[in-house]
């Protein structure tokens, strides 16, 4: 009797286990959205709602019946709908949503059907009013009620913690091309002297950088300090200028024949005093800031400032265009702060000066804040900062700064010579699993005419992007490449999409479900090709024909060791990967991948059905690193000198797990089609048996000026003669 009790009471508990795995398991078919269906929403007339679900969906079951948009009079509108991989993209009517017909309702029905038959738990409906143009702040009280709006939503989600306002966004530029055209890095001339210049991803569009020659001269933004140096002849190299700073640390720098323009982080933590009888608004304290000063070097020993202009906020990028400087920054207000004072006045602070001022020391006094009029917004933007594009003429240099403010931006750009791309993550989580698997890119389109940046549209597409690689525009089409999901989700794996826009930012074709379970690491675009690296535990690269915008295609595919998370071109037929060797390892744990040292790759695209690596180039064990590997700028490539250069530290493999350190410094390798990858030379600043890295004598850039390259360190620059 004991041991049927026993086994009955066994079976319940098993019931009741598989009851709670199927109810832990089991998640509803429902809509995932970044909005609130409760609440009233304005965005502007040409918003594409990219709907989402928690399971895939039946394709035949989305209808112009079950997703709908109506207007005020009930009325349905001429929208249409079309497949974003797991997504279904909500495109307005041609000429947009009409303002005057406002509000809309965007109805999505419960027959839409999961692949399994079940249909949608219930029906949504998204509530909006549509605008023209992007609105204006009018007011301190309108723009504290939309930062009140957002600290709300941010602690429903994420409890008091949120987001803080003093981040530090890095520069996150990786390169650019107009019309993919790639910039040859040894272009430039200066009288009879051939250099190099900055290796960047748009032909015409320079990026600044922390090294920068003008054929002559060498100029260097490093420790708190510009340095100048002249090259010229190389057995009289010398100093002739050395600025230092106090508050300002300069990290990036344009030159412009006779015109320099430093770049860099600017802070002066100072606190005005409140004082009775004072208004009681909050006065906040000054986290950081951007700041740029233009030099006139025309004579380089001495440098005069001819403008400051200091914007609050962190840098995110920056580009020239001829003699047109733009200059993106983003601010995080600390919008917790409306908690203790209602009335705090979050606008960001601008102070633009000319020539040597006492004005220039950035203080709350000095600082201007942004007027409310100036200051545009993205209505259904989630970001919760401020974009500031500022940009002046070199020409004209005592000219005001041209000044855009937006609120709920991004933190990646691309720049042509025509337009300008802003790409904003934005998130849905509403089913109450991983929202990061529901991340959607939304992209704000500015057009560019010398200092006017005008807003022009703004798409959307699912998934995420690798950097502004993934970007690309070419005879006016806009090609992106995302991911969608992460690659460690195994319940839902990530898959690669590649997408095709108008002029319009519509999504007109794509190329979708690529490399499920793995992630982009790099992108190159090529005119009518374009290039796509995938990783998780083998190198796919992926060739695609775009020359049919309304018909892409995946034409080859080939799978090796490792990643490029760069791809640089050689020519019309081959391109360099740059990235890392990579082995598989099993212990007790599993299997894992790990890296093995730094890996060039020579690949033969000539028929694009079949690519091939022809060459590979394996440096150093698992701790080997490039700065190369995470930024373009650190390439120096000129395939008429026969040079491929770039800095790195090299570890080699003592025993399995014991690296030790080896060299620190820059190899300049050749490259031949038939023979693969030669080691010219390498360059280091290192003392003779240095056990360990040092940051002073690291190798940051080579350049090249005539028939010399050039290393350059914190601490030094040498010459070598090019011999081969």
């Amino acid at each position: 009797m004991k041991k049927r009790a026993i086994i009955f009471v066994l079976l319940l508990s098993s019931l009741a286990i598989l009851i709670g795995i199927i109810q832990f398991n089991y998640h509803p078919f429902v809509v995932n959205s970044t909005v609130d269906s409760s609440k009233m929403y304005t965005v502007l007339s040409n918003k594409k709602w990219v709907l989402s679900f928690s399971e895939e969906f039946k394709k035949e079951s989305v209808t112009e019946d079950t997703i709908y948009v109506t207007n005020k009079d009930g009325e349905r509108v001429a929208i249409s709908l079309s497949f974003a991989g797991d997504n279904v993209l909500v495109i307005p009517p041609e000429e947009g949503y009409p303002p005057n017909k406002s509000p809309f309702e965007l109805h999505v029905g419960t027959a839409i059907e999961s692949i399994d038959g079940r249909t949608l738990q219930s029906g949504e409906k998204f509530k909006f009013h549509a605008k023209e143009d992007l609105p204006t702040i009018s007011s301190k009280k309108e723009l504290n009620k939309l930062f009140n709006d957002r600290l709300v939503k941010v602690e429903n989600q994420f409890g008091r913690s949120g987001r803080f306002s003093s981040e530090v966004m890095e520069d996150s530029d990786n390169a650019e091309a107009e019309s993919s055209t790639v910039a040859d890095s040894s272009s430039g001339s200066k009288e009879s002297s051939s250099f190099s210049e900055t290796n960047v991803q748009v032909q015409g569009v320079d990026e600044a950088d922390i090294v920068k020659n003008d054929g002559e001269y060498i100029f260097q933004a490093i420790d708190h300090k510009l340095k100048i140096t002249k090259a010229l002849p190389v057995d009289e190299m010398e100093t002739v200028a050395e600025i230092n700073y106090k508050d300002f640390a300069p990290f990036q720098m344009f030159v412009d024949e006779d015109q320099l323009v430093l770049i860099g982080h600017y802070w002066k933590e100072t606190y005005e005093p409140y004082q009775e009888g004072q208004d009681r608004s909050f006065i906040m304290p000054m986290y950081d800031a951007t700041r740029v000063i233009v030099y006139d070097i025309s004579d380089r020993t001495n440098p005069v400032v001819e403008k400051t202009l200091t914007l609050e906020g962190s840098y995110v990028s920056s580009r020239k265009i001829e003699e047109h400087v733009y200059i993106i920054s983003n601010q995080y207000p600390n919008y917790w702060l409306l908690q203790e004072n209602p009335e705090v006045d979050l606008r960001p602070r601008i102070l633009e000066t000319l020539e040597d001022s006492e004005e220039s020391d950035g203080t709350e006094k000095s600082m201007k804040r942004v007027d409310y009029s100036d200051i545009r917004y993205f209505p259904d933007s989630s970001e919760d900062n401020f974009m500031t594009i500022a940009s002046f003429d070199l020409k004209n240099p005592t000219d005001d700064a041209t000044i855009f403010t937006y609120l709920g931006s991004g933190q990646q750009i691309y720049m042509s010579k025509e337009n300008l791309y802003v790409a904003v993550p934005s998130y849905s989580h509403s089913n109450g699993r991983n929202w990061f698997a529901n991340e959607n890119t939304d992209f704000y389109k500015f057009s560019v005419d010398g200092l006017h940046v005008e807003y022009s549209g703004t798409g959307s597409i699912p998934g995420y992007l690798l950097n502004q690689f993934s970007m690309d525009e070419y005879n006016g089409y806009f090609r992106v490449a995302a991911t969608k999901g992460q690659a460690w989700d195994e319940q839902s794996p990530s898959s690669n999409n590649l997408f095709i826009m108008d002029e319009q930012l519509n999504v007109v074709s794509s190329v979708e479900g690529l490399a499920r379970g793995e992630r982009i690491y790099s992108v190159r675009f090529m005119q009518e090709k374009a290039y796509v690296v995938t990783f998780k535990e083998v190198d796919p690269l992926f060739v695609f024909d775009l020359s049919n915008p309304n018909d892409p295609k995946v034409l080859g595919e080939l799978k090796i060791p490792g990643f490029s998370s760069y791809l640089h071109p050689y020519d019309e037929n081959h391109l360099i990967g740059f990235g890392q060797d990579t082995k598989v390892e099993k212990d007790q744990f599993g299997t894992r991948v790990v890296t093995n040292g730094v890996k060039i790759s020579l690949f033969d695209v000539s028929d694009p059905t079949n690519p091939l690596e022809k060459f590979t180039e394996i440096i150093g064990g698992q701790a080997t690193y490039s700065p190369l590997n995470h930024d373009h700028k650190a390439l120096l490539s000129n395939k008429e000198k026969d040079i491929f250069a770039f800095p790195i530290v090299v570890y080699s493999e003592k025993d399995k797990h014991d690296y030790r350190f080896e060299f620190e410094g820059a190899l300049v390798y050749g490259i031949d089609l038939d023979k693969g990858f030669t080691l010219h030379t390498k360059m280091t600043h290192q003392k003779e048996n240095t056990p360990y890295e040092d940051w002073e004598n690291s190798i940051q850039r080579v350049i090249q000026i005539n028939d010399h390259l050039y290393a350059i360190s914190p601490k030094q620059i040498t010459a070598s003669k090019i011999t081969w």
